[in-house]
């Protein structure tokens, strides 16, 4: 039996250059990191007593005797793409699936992770990015960058550089005292809106409008908040007025990102005090993310009374295996009766 555990992202700059049609022309450049919320995939091979011979447990329960009838897409691409037979696979999550945290990345990363693991197999943290890009974007034909898939398979907060050549994964070195002022400043709110950021990619890429200028501003962003963490001597609150400017140049690339009522409820942050924030991911629900200032949290707090506060903390180690027990597997075909 293997379990493995993923952290979920939260992105603040550059959200939109990490698109291959854009950095392969253009560089991209985002600045993220993982925090402490988490999800689970538990993969053991399946004993053979069952009329199935592969058991799935996410939001839904499916039981089939072919790969091929899989209907979840990633699980079903996966399974081909690592050659798994005869599992038992269950999937649980900390925070819900399609909010804008990149769920389903982590997903995808975890349960390579825990396929490889079952296989007695090391896969490093390039390799689990690199095939769980190529798992979501070419296999399943999804809409959507690579950021994800990196932050989840790498962990930390990091600068992440994209250009024709691939990517590169540059962690952010700050003072601890200085990373848990950046953590404590930040209050993340649940909108109770869910949506595929697929789906929200899609809808924005329909509107065929030049994003160029926009996503070239973003991409500058990214250095310059970079600068501000890094510098010690810099206002750390800057930090918090300048994901107030992202976020209006994110609303510019695209129909779907935000809607009346996500725009509503960041407006009513803004008076409550908070210097800046965003909607987490591609758009149209999920997280609102805010920068607070100690003395505003009160404030804050009894503006979204009625919406889910969610706590949390930044991490460091990205997907990982938590529990590995070996098993012998045979193929059903090489069994000796």
């Amino acid at each position: 039996m293997i379990i493995t555990k993923t952290p979920f992202r939260m992105s603040f700059f550059g959200g939109g250059t990490d698109m291959e049609d854009y950095f392969k022309e253009n560089k991209g450049a985002v600045l993220s990191t993982t925090f402490d919320k988490y999800c689970y995939v538990n993969v053991r091979h399946l004993p053979r007593f069952f009329d199935y011979s592969t058991e799935l447990s996410y939001s839904k329960t499916e039981r089939v005797t072919s790969v091929d009838d899989i209907q979840h897409p990633a699980i079903r691409n996966a399974m081909k793409q690592l050659d798994m037979h005869e599992i038992r696979l269950t999937y649980e999550a900390d925070l819900p699936a399609r909010s804008g945290l990149g769920t389903s990345s982590s997903f995808a990363v975890g349960m390579l992770n825990a396929f490889y693991a079952l296989k007695g197999k090391y896969a490093d943290k390039k390799k689990l990015a690199d095939e769980a890009i190529y798992l979501e974007r070419v296999l399943c034909n999804e809409s959507g960058g690579w950021q994800d898939q990196i932050a989840a398979a790498y962990g930390g907060l990091n600068r992440i550089n994209f250009d024709a050549d691939g990517y590169e994964v540059l962690p952010i070195v700050i003072s601890p005292e200085r990373k848990r002022e950046l953590n404590n400043n930040l209050m993340m709110f649940f909108t109770g809106f869910t949506r595929f950021s697929s789906d929200v990619q899609k809808a924005n890429n329909a509107t065929k409008q030049d994003k160029s200028k926009q996503l070239r501003e973003m991409y500058e962003l990214v250095g310059t908040a970079e600068e501000i963490l890094t510098d010690k001597y810099s206002d750390l609150d800057e930090f918090g007025r300048m994901l107030d400017h992202t976020w209006k140049l994110k609303r510019q690339t695209g129909k779907a990102v935000s809607t009346d009522g996500i725009d509503a409820l960041y407006e009513k942050g803004i008076k409550a005090g908070a210097l800046g924030g965003k909607l987490l991911g591609a758009g149209g629900g999920g997280f609102l993310l805010f920068y607070v200032k100690p003395e505003n949290r009160k404030a804050m707090f009894e503006a979204f009374k009625d919406l889910l506060y969610i706590p949390f903390e930044f991490e460091n180690g990205g997907t990982r295996v938590i529990h590995y027990t070996p098993e012998d597997y045979v193929p059903v075909e090489e069994v000796q009766l």
